[in-house]
């Protein structure tokens, strides 16, 4: 690599375009992580049992996807880079799948449904793995500079929180209004809509960002070396296990927000409330993390107390309603995503590091191989959060659009 790249300053715009991508991705994945199971239940009248079978055995499926991905980043070699190309050509196929998933057949038999679910949201699921490892290794292309790495995180974990806000806010009235009175037009109208701002950030992003650290000419490297380089880098273990609880933590909850919403409290409406109360808090956790990260010093300290603040706040939700006590509940779940911002902002800023950090001291550089094991274990997290979710329901006797049982709902 060159010396000089620790010096480089990325312009503003390159920051912008960069964080533009996250915008992306939350359009696809977060609209998938928030709407699609209740879309597989009361839309299209699939069964809680076997949505949170699909949870566990699409991450089998990631498991084989995305090391394979990640390697394949790592040795792709074109003119644009190693990265950026993969965002021009998957983006727009991922996007054309995302409408697809979203296209409800509620009459079909209980069999050709759970075959349709399956098949388009593991094609979903990869499409979206080919965009993601070679937009999240990106980073690491563009400065070996600590600081503007902290920046240009910084500038991605608050486009996100703002895309995060505004997707949680508007879907439900998108789909009410685009639908006219069908659910099931409204979820498709907005899939198509999200699909196509999906791809235009990250061909934006394409655009606008540029590889400035030279790495060296990649060589074959066995899958059994790479991985014995991976367990050596405690720094990067220590963020795999970092992601795992942002997937645990941001999917869980996520996903049985609209359920809690809509069958315990009452009303679905209350999600766009939650979520308005939700998004500044957001935006300003991820903005002060490169304040944060200067008070303390270092990136990890920074992260595990944010992922403290996390824990005891979310925890702290459970002895509040939104209906019965709103003021406290809605403290709580403002504190709970501003530490959980900052969190995420700490976590994305601290992987190009390990990656240096590895080759440092094995001599071995696999960016996108170690980016495709932080991809998997947030979406092991993510299976997790939203398979234990679906399963204890399902177990009790959830039936969609229907009024539940008394054990299931808030006396």
């Amino acid at each position: 690599m060159k010396a000089n790249d620790t010096n480089l300053k990325i312009p503003f715009i390159s920051k912008f375009a960069y964080g533009m991508g996250d915008v992306g991705c939350n359009f696809s994945w977060m609209f998938v992580g928030n709407f699609l199971m209740i879309f597989y239940t009361d839309i299209f009248g699939i069964s809680m049992s076997a949505v949170a079978a699909l949870m566990l055995f699409s991450r089998f499926w990631d498991a084989i996807n995305d090391p394979i991905v990640g390697s394949l980043t790592d040795r792709t070699n074109t003119r644009w880079g190693r990265y950026r190309p993969w965002l021009l050509i998957a983006a727009p196929l991922t996007a054309i799948v995302l409408m697809i998933s979203f296209w409800a057949h509620p009459d079909w038999s209980s069999t050709a449904k759970i075959v349709y679910m399956t098949i388009t949201y593991c094609i979903l699921v990869l499409g979206y793995t080919c965009v993601n490892i070679p937009y999240g290794t990106l980073c690491g292309a563009m400065t070996q500079n600590i600081e503007e790495r902290a920046k240009i995180n910084t500038f991605r974990s608050v486009s996100a929180m703002i895309a995060i806000g505004i997707i949680n806010i508007i879907t439900l009235p998108l789909i009410s209004k685009l639908g006219g009175g069908s659910d099931k037009r409204g979820y498709l109208l907005v899939a198509v809509l999200y699909g196509a701002i999906f791809a235009a950030c990250h061909i934006f992003c394409f655009a606008k960002t540029k590889k400035a650290v030279t790495i060296s000419e990649k060589k074959k490297i066995p899958i059994k070396l790479q991985i014995q380089t991976v367990l050596q880098n405690k720094p990067y273990l220590l963020a795999l296990l970092g992601q795992f609880l942002f997937g645990v933590t941001l999917y869980g909850r996520n996903a049985d927000a609209l359920y809690y919403f809509k069958y315990v409290e009452g009303t679905e409406s209350l999600f766009t409330t939650y979520s308005m109360a939700i998004i500044i808090p957001s935006i300003i956790g991820a903005g002060l993390f490169p304040i944060i990260f200067r008070w303390f010093g270092n990136k990890g300290r920074s992260a595990s107390i944010l992922a403290l603040g996390t824990g005891v706040c979310m925890l702290s939700l459970y002895l509040f309603s939104p209906v019965e006590t709103p003021v406290p509940f809605y403290i709580c779940s403002g504190l709970t995503r501003f530490f959980f911002a900052g969190f995420n902002t700490a976590i994305y800023a601290i992987i190009p590091d390990c990656v240096e950090y590895g080759e440092w001291k094995t001599g071995v550089r696999n960016d996108g191989f170690q980016y495709a094991f932080i991809s998997l274990e947030n979406k092991i997290g993510m299976a997790i959060g939203t398979s234990v979710f679906a399963a204890v329901p399902g177990a009790a006797g959830f039936e969609a659009n229907m009024q539940q049982k008394p054990c299931c709902v808030r006396k």
